[in-house]
């Protein structure tokens, strides 16, 4: 019998995660609280298989066994059969507290592995609102999570083995490559790196020492990175970062994490990158920056 998994969350990182996992033989219910949210993520995985059937990654049979692996809802109560649920909500503890507490409540299956895809909150402090936070572990994909090949996987305080060793055996069955954190410190091992550059960088086009095409090249040419920290920021939303940055400040009040006033400014004025059409870069018209 296939696997069910459950995704709550139908944004960028959750119909990505669904995605994966429907190509890899799960039998995917995928959870939003709207049906307007469920279709756009429906849509974003119909468009993405369809470009890698286009780029000869996938067969055309795989593309459409995977779509017909994925159900929507907008039911919770759906998460009770589960073998692992993963959470890919927004990056707030409250939010995220709520729900741990009410998935705890209906999964029925003691072994359950309930999962979070946050990005810098420590497990430990979302595991707090079950009643058995043994179950509770960190899967943290990277976007966009059909072509990322990282799954960070984040150990809890009281993260059982058996968890660890279910959720490093589901992210690679969905082909990704695992590293394990063993202490759930904010922000764990990617978020606080590629927080610290994507903050210096910032820092640097705020106070007019480089453009931000610049400080990408240098990033791309002279490290190998496969973005700059400006256009990867672009990318998964600066309203993202600011969130994760500000969780690790918060965390460990070490000035370098806390979140640049531009950064502040931009999201405020709603300049969350791609996703809106203007970040550091604008993406409907010519680049704000050279």
């Amino acid at each position: 019998m296939s696997q069910r998994l459950m995704v709550v969350g139908a944004g960028l990182m959750g119909s990505g995660i669904a995605q994966v996992a429907a190509v890899a033989g799960w039998q995917v219910t995928m959870r939003d609280v709207t049906p307007e949210a469920l279709a756009r993520g429906r849509g974003a995985i119909e468009a993405s298989l369809a470009r890698f059937v286009a780029k000869d990654r996938i067969t055309a049979e795989t593309a459409e066994s995977a779509l017909n692996s994925i159900t929507t809802t907008t039911d919770l109560d759906a998460a009770s059969d589960a073998d692992i649920v993963i959470e890919a909500v927004f990056e707030n503890l409250e939010v995220k507290h709520e729900l741990f507490a009410t998935l705890d409540g209906l999964c029925k299956r003691d072994d359950v592995v309930l999962a979070t895809n946050t990005s810098a909150i420590p497990i430990t402090a979302i595991a707090a609102a079950t009643l058995r936070p043994e179950r509770v572990v960190g899967t943290h994909f990277f976007s966009p999570v059909p072509m990322m090949k990282l799954c960070e996987l984040v150990r809890g305080y009281r993260t059982s083995d058996d968890t660890l060793a279910r959720a490093k055996a589901f992210a690679e069955s969905t082909g990704k490559t695992c590293i394990t954190v063993n202490r759930d410190v904010a922000g764990f091992v990617t978020t606080r790196l590629i927080a610290a550059i994507s903050v210096e960088a910032i820092r640097l086009y705020e106070s007019g020492v480089a453009s931000a095409h610049d400080i990408d090249t240098a990033c791309r040419l002279g490290f190998g990175h496969a973005m700059g920290p400006l256009e990867t920021t672009d990318l998964t939303g600066l309203d993202i970062l600011m969130n994760a940055t500000n969780n690790v400040y918060v965390d460990t009040q070490d000035e370098k994490f806390a979140p640049p006033e531009l950064l502040r400014r931009m999201v405020r004025a709603g300049d969350l990158g791609r996703k809106t059409g203007r970040g550091f870069y604008a993406y409907d018209e010519e680049r704000r920056d050279g």
